[in-house]
């Protein structure tokens, strides 16, 4: 195998491994992005929509009870 032949495959070896890193990188990324989607439907994210629906009744509650108390 000459200088040439080892040199080409070398060269394959590393962008075949650039490619990989890439692909990995690139499904992490996607992993992320689906783990957010997946964290705004639980009802333990702040941002959840039936979290602010129970903290404005639980607000109003506890309202109704110092007016009460009053």
């Amino acid at each position: 195998m000459g200088m040439k032949d080892q040199f080409q495959e070398k060269s394959e070896q590393w962008q075949n491994q650039a490619r990989q890193k890439a692909d990995q990188a690139r499904e992490q990324m996607q992993g992320r992005g689906r783990r957010r989607d997946e964290d705004m439907d639980s009802p333990q994210h702040p941002q959840h929509p039936q979290r602010d629906r129970d903290q404005r009744e639980r607000e109003q509650e506890d309202r109704f009870d110092q007016d009460y108390d009053a």
